[in-house]
């Protein structure tokens, strides 16, 4: 298969706002509540770490054939792929759907624990369970719902015999997670949305895109992700002296620091707040010593940040302004640091006035039946920020966040829960999207961008 292959002389004529209505109207009843439930159930039973999305990518290659779609495995190596499927064979408008396939949680409790807490809950475990009209399970709202109302999306196209101008490309992407590589992977670049990239590269394209991923709104910019190390030196030393010498404890001075910069963050956010971004930032990890010998203490800690950023500013304009936050903390505090940037995604915006984010809104507010707000002040990131890259207009689109009542009265963010209504919701605006976009001539869309 050619994902992106069209015949010569494949033209279908563009349909008329009426008939185009018409054909939308019968989306939402094509729909299959029962259908959708099953699907999820059965992909969140398939482990996808982060690097080992490949089963996965082969049970979706096959179901997509089952869809009626053309469809494809894009391998990247033996333990990861992409799954690729296609619906018409037009050279009118064309959109790529698209979700990632790996979970940014392993479901490994030797990996997770104690740092995901002291146990995995049920919505940290690669095992479904159907509550009601809703599934709990390893990423079952994010990205596996998704995966899944992009499918019920297409399949619904397909089932209302809609007549396309274009062509709808499905593009489920390895590697996405903002991550490195866990411990039990060979190959390193597996992270940061990689499968999207090679996808990319190897021809998989379309005139616009639209990335499912949480947050049900229509959101046209987000913000990139750039990764710091921040090294504090000091004196290697030895506990059976301590008394006796001067201390230089680099984990102690990386101590200090460390509640400088969370300060930092909060003037940082504030700063860059504009447009629908807000970026934050935060220290995930610190490492510094021998654990297996806390006798002797290190010559030096490290302090890992993620440090979000706006479309409306580079990685080196970030480098630039943590450094500068440093020199101040550290003067006269006789605290040595130097800092690295150690991972760089830029987050390109598209403009609110382009057709697939217009598109989108109108499908939105046919399905909600009142005015389109977007969500402000966000800080997450996907692999929009990678078509847009590449020169795709992208739009973002997906489920409400599931929350999950543990710890007391506080609620806690969780990609493991999610409900069926959301997920028939999302399925009919990427439809409606669809049959909006995907039904037109090349000349309609670029006039009313």
């Amino acid at each position: 298969m050619e994902p992106t292959g069209v015949r010569i002389g494949s033209i279908a004529n563009s349909l008329s706002n009426a008939e185009r209505e018409r054909y939308a109207g019968k989306l939402a009843g094509l729909l299959e509540r029962d259908w959708m439930l099953d699907q999820l159930a059965r992909i969140v039973d398939i482990p996808s770490p982060l690097g080992e999305e490949r089963p996965l990518a082969e049970h979706l290659v096959s179901l997509m054939h089952e869809l009626g779609l053309k469809a494809a495995l894009q391998p990247i190596d033996d333990r990861s792929a992409n799954a690729i499927g296609e619906l018409g064979d037009g050279d009118g408008p064309s959109v790529m759907l698209f979700a990632p396939l790996d979970t940014a949680l392993s479901g490994v409790e030797s990996e997770e624990v104690p740092w995901i807490g002291p146990e995995l809950r049920p919505d940290h475990r690669p095992v479904a369970r159907i509550e009601g009209d809703g599934v709990v399970g390893l990423s079952a709202d994010n990205p596996k719902a998704h995966i899944i109302s992009i499918l019920a999306a297409v399949a619904a196209v397909r089932k209302a015999d809609v007549p396309l101008s274009g062509r709808i490309v499905v593009a489920l992407g390895a590697g996405g997670a903002p991550s490195n590589k866990r411990p039990n992977l060979s190959r390193w670049n597996v992270g940061h949305g990689t499968g999207c990239e090679f996808l990319l590269q190897q021809g998989v394209r379309a005139d616009f895109a639209i990335v499912a991923k949480p947050g049900y709104a229509v959101q046209h910019e987000e913000v990139g992700v750039c990764w710091f190390r921040v090294r504090v030196h000091g004196a290697q030393s030895y506990v059976g002296r301590k008394h006796v010498l001067v201390e230089d404890n680099a984990i102690v001075k990386a101590g200090s620091l460390i509640a400088m910069l969370e300060q930092w963050f909060k003037e940082y956010a504030e700063r860059h707040t504009d447009g629908l971004v807000a970026p934050q930032a935060a220290i995930g990890a610190i490492e510094g010593g021998w654990k297996y010998k806390p006798a002797f203490t290190p010559a030096a800690c490290d302090i890992y940040i993620d440090m979000r950023i706006s479309p409306r500013t580079t990685p080196m304009q970030a480098w630039r302004e943590l450094n500068d936050a440093l020199r101040r903390f550290t003067k006269d505090k006789n605290i040595v640091a130097d800092c690295k940037l150690i991972t760089a995604v830029e987050g390109p915006a598209t403009p609110e006035t382009d057709w697939i984010v217009q598109a989108g809104i109108r499908a939105w507010e046919a399905v909600e039946g009142r005015k389109h707000e977007p969500f402000r002040q966000t800080s997450g990131q996907t692999e929009a920020v990678i078509f847009r890259r590449h020169g795709i207009p992208t739009a973002r689109v997906g489920l409400p966040a599931q929350m999950s009542p543990t710890g007391g009265e506080r609620m806690k963010h969780s990609m493991g829960m999610t409900k069926v209504g959301g997920m028939v919701k999302l399925a009919e605006v990427l439809a409606r999207t669809l049959v909006d976009t995907c039904t037109r001539s090349m000349e309609e869309v670029k006039r009313k961008t």
